[in-house]
């Protein structure tokens, strides 16, 4: 029966420029070892990464190892070295706990596995909302914004609606109304749904006569104005 595989620690820094040097953080960090007796250790550096960006080169490979499962504990120097947002932190976080690593870090003195760590998760997940409904509501009022100007939200068309209701008409394959019409198939398929949409509401409007005139915008229509990638 072989001995089990031995756990490490895993010393994460990160400097946002070339220039900038990351062996102040690293010092605290082999600091922290030394006062913790742990000397299973490696250390793994972003340097001129920004923060900004929650996919870097050396995160990746530590983010892999906790997967692999072969990792004790993550140490930071700072939470800002570390996430670049409350909703990257959270979901870092929650990895790792699902993993059973333990996270610290040295400058805010927080430790995952400690009482205070374990309800920072519900601070986060709080603190993560807010972020959410923050951001949601800076994009709504851009959008409003721009309506007021008479700014047009969301893709110009650039396909022939009327030449493809026209061969769908026809009874033609999606290739060929493609090929004809110069768009994908994607696009072809999106102005079928309008096609059937348009043709059921005159069919329903035929039928009941005192029903108001169909809308002039399908609801496909709409999606596909804000939405689609295949116009």
């Amino acid at each position: 029966m072989g001995c089990p595989v031995s756990k490490i620690t895993i010393l994460y820094s990160r400097v946002s420029t070339q220039d900038q040097s990351p062996e102040s953080q690293q010092r605290a960090l082999l600091d922290w070892c030394s006062k913790q007796g742990v000397f299973n250790y490696e250390v793994y550096t972003d340097h001129g990464i920004s923060g900004a960006k929650e996919s870097r080169p050396a995160l990746n490979q530590l983010m892999e190892r906790v997967n692999a499962g072969d990792i004790e504990q993550v140490v930071v120097f700072q939470f800002s070295r570390f996430a670049r947002s409350v909703s990257h932190l959270l979901k870092a976080l929650t990895k790792f706990k699902e993993a059973g690593v333990r996270f610290v870090s040295v400058t805010e003195q927080l430790d995952t596995n400690s009482p205070m760590g374990m309800a920072l998760f519900t601070i986060l997940g709080a603190l993560a909302q807010l972020e959410r409904e923050l951001i949601r509501e800076r994009v709504m009022a851009g959008l409003r914004n721009a309506r007021a100007k008479g700014k047009r939200i969301g893709r110009v068309r650039k396909r022939n609606s009327a030449l493809i209701e026209t061969l769908l008409e026809a009874g033609m394959s999606f290739r060929s109304i493609a090929t004809i019409a110069s768009c994908s198939h994607g696009s072809v398929s999106a102005q079928k749904k309008e096609w059937l949409a348009k043709k059921a509401a005159l069919h329903q409007q035929q039928e009941n006569p005192n029903m108001a005139d169909p809308p002039l915008t399908t609801p496909a229509q709409t999606v596909e104005a804000t939405a689609s990638s295949s116009s």
